[in-house]
């Protein structure tokens, strides 16, 4: 491992670990880069796992001697170190960054990259609490927002401002599973001087890679697939970019909302099984797509593995696959939406997503209940899955009582 320029605390400068495994150099391998990337055995007793460090501080070999870098760990641990070269290989990265959740990533990023006064397009259906950080947090700092339906070029085109510096987009978006076509967005975002930022959270680095794509930076809530089990609360950025990985880091520091070691451990040991995990996600999808598309009571299944949904010839192109995450709406309205989500017994109703365990919820109420009232308010019918790996014909069965 070698180290490279980084933060260390209250200063910029001094080093900082980053751990570089041979594996990250020898393959492009997915699986093979998730449980290995970041994880070499422990030199001293061939552990295969990386440890959890819990310390808060680190021993120095004389003023300003730091070993491999580490004086504190808000500027770095070990264990976060691991984990944030292990995103940064799986994204296709320069630089990971581990934070303590995914809006915290999102505030750490936008006051990073921009400054009051400055603009930004969102997506027309943003996910909830990024609407909120816009409208209820950022906007009183300053920063200006507009929501924009990605998918019409020429309408993200018109939308940009000379004081645009963040074109930010969700694909698919949450929750109506709506398609941006990345590689036309990095082209228009080059031409107006704006940076890409992509949400990947529903993809997974799996199933989509928007760096390769031309996206300057890749956001995650990691409490979602990339951990994959519902016991950690995380968000991260990945950057392609050197030098904004660099002041990305600076502020990460400054700001400090990181993830601590054992969130860090979960998180990795998550990323180990997310191939096969995301496989069986949508195998279990696209049979529930089916039931659903079949159904009477159900008006509209949204889902970009449907060949009449608007974005899945871009998505087909841009995604390995079509993801677990599907949406629908039925006869009856919100109502009746509601007391779909309360029927279900296997598919728990709750908010969050991407575990190995199914969900169910009604956005309008629950995950979105900030946008109401707004141009991004989502429509009272609609009721949001989380479509996990159990046994598709008990998932199916459950729906179809629920139904």
């Amino acid at each position: 491992m070698k180290a490279v320029p980084g933060l260390a605390e209250g200063r910029l400068g001094a080093e900082r670990r980053v751990a570089r495994g041979s594996v990250g150099r020898m393959s492009n391998g997915f699986e093979t880069l998730a449980i290995h990337a970041g994880q070499e055995p422990d030199p001293s007793t061939g552990a295969v796992v990386p440890p959890i460090y819990a310390t808060s501080t680190y021993k120095q070999d004389g003023v300003g001697g730091l070993r491999a870098g580490y004086e504190y760990s808000r500027s770095a641990n070990p264990t976060r170190t691991a984990l944030e070269e292990c995103l940064a290989a799986i994204e296709g990265g320069v630089r990971g960054l581990a934070f303590a959740s995914g809006l915290a990533a999102e505030d750490t990023l936008l006051r990073t990259v921009c400054r009051p006064g400055d603009h930004v397009l969102i997506p027309g259906d943003a996910y909830g609490g990024t609407f909120r950080l816009f409208a209820k947090v950022l906007k009183g700092w300053g920063l200006a927002y507009d929501p924009v339906q990605l998918a019409d070029l020429a309408a993200v085109r018109a939308a940009v401002r000379p004081e645009t510096k963040v074109i930010w987009v969700e694909t698919p978006t949450n929750p109506l599973l709506g398609i941006a076509d990345i590689a036309g967005l990095a082209t228009l975002a080059r031409e107006s001087g704006a940076l890409l930022v992509v949400d990947n959270t529903f993809a997974s680095p799996y199933l989509q890679q928007p760096l390769a794509l031309g996206a300057d930076v890749v956001v995650h809530s990691t409490t979602k697939y990339v951990g994959g089990h519902s016991d950690v609360v995380g968000g991260a950025l990945v950057a392609a970019d050197a030098g904004l990985g660099e002041e990305l880091a600076y502020h990460q520091n400054a700001m400090g909302s990181i993830a601590g070691p054992f969130d860090a451990w979960l998180t990795l040991r998550g990323i180990k099984t997310l191939g096969v995990r995301m496989d069986r996600h949508c195998d279990n999808a696209e049979r529930v797509v089916e039931l659903l598309s079949a159904h009477p009571r159900v008006t509209r299944v949204l889902y970009p593995g449907l060949p009449g949904h608007p974005g899945h010839e871009i998505a087909a192109k841009q995604m390995k696959r079509f993801g677990g995450m599907v949406s629908f709406q039925v006869a009856g309205g919100e109502e009746e939406a509601v007391a779909i989500c309360d029927r279900t017994r296997l598919f728990t109703l709750g908010e969050s997503l991407g575990g190995v365990e199914s969900l169910i919820e009604h956005p309008g109420r629950m995950t979105h209940a900030s946008a109401a009232g707004s141009p991004l308010e989502v429509p009272g019918d609609l009721v949001r899955l989380s479509v996990g790996i159990e046994s598709i014909d008990d998932l199916l069965a459950d729906l179809t009582r629920a139904l």
